[in-house]
């Protein structure tokens, strides 16, 4: 059995086809789905598909690309969202200094808020980080999130990796991890603690060979597995095996 912990179904991208899609992850054996939110719209998605399908799950939270959406009326809405026994994390929320599409103020702020909330809420977060290592790390190094959090299509070194580890997060690998130039990456998913990793898709993005340049969808989640137990020298099934017990152990509510 293979966990997705993060794919995005809700795009509109599955909308012609989503249950045959359901049906190529069950028939490549990925039972249980992650779908993560960015937004309100998204996020209520997210929790409606679990409530619909038994094999799904939900998070909730604003991405850095629309922390300068967040409101308070938003932020209660997420609150109530979190209460839904199939939300079972908080994100995806971080930094984002690639496209900057908010301020990187009001990003950091709006981190640093969410983590607060899935404290309260609790739940661990799911971090989204692409070049911003350094206030990332600074973030959850001051506000260090109450039920742990997982940095989701993990691309930092190792020398960051190790950092993260002994905060006490998980560190995902999604399709990136089967390119040809994944040294860096690949050298992350080879050292990384037995405990500490889970796999993802990121779908519709990121598609891992040697699907590339197709649409992404959680049935390519085996690849990644595949690349995976290459790097650490261990079964496709010890693999899955780990990882799903690893997002069992992370996706856990807690009393907040």
């Amino acid at each position: 059995m293979i966990w997705d912990t993060h794919a995005h179904v809700d795009d509109p991208r599955f909308r012609e086809d989503f249950a045959k899609m359901l049906k190529r992850a069950q028939a490549a054996e990925v039972t249980r789905i992650l779908n993560v939110g960015y937004d309100l719209p998204s996020s209520e998605r997210s929790v409606n598909l679990a409530r619909e399908y038994d094999f799904i799950y939900a998070a909730v939270g604003i991405h850095p690309h629309d922390a300068k959406e967040a409101s308070d009326s938003a932020w209660d809405t997420f609150l109530q969202l979190a209460e839904d026994p199939k939300v079972v994390a908080w994100g995806e929320i971080g930094l984002d200094y690639y496209r900057d599409l908010s301020p990187r103020t009001l990003q950091q702020a709006a981190f640093i808020h969410q983590i607060e909330l899935a404290d309260q809420a609790g739940l661990p977060i799911i971090i989204h980080n692409r070049d911003a290592h350094e206030d990332v790390y600074k973030i959850v190094k001051e506000h260090k999130p109450k039920h742990g959090g997982v940095f989701h299509t993990y691309s930092g070194s190792w020398e960051m990796a190790k950092l993260l580890l002994n905060l006490g997060f998980y560190l995902s690998f999604a399709g990136p991890l089967t390119y040809k130039n994944a040294r860096q990456t690949a050298e992350v998913a080879e050292k990384v603690p037995h405990d500490r990793f889970l796999v993802e898709t990121d779908a519709p993005y990121l598609t891992p060979e040697p699907y590339r340049g197709q649409r992404n969808e959680p049935a390519y989640v085996r690849e990644v597995v595949v690349r995976l137990a290459r790097a650490r020298n261990m079964s496709l099934e010890e693999v899955a095996a780990q990882a799903w017990r690893n997002a069992e152990t992370l996706f856990t509510r807690h009393e907040s």
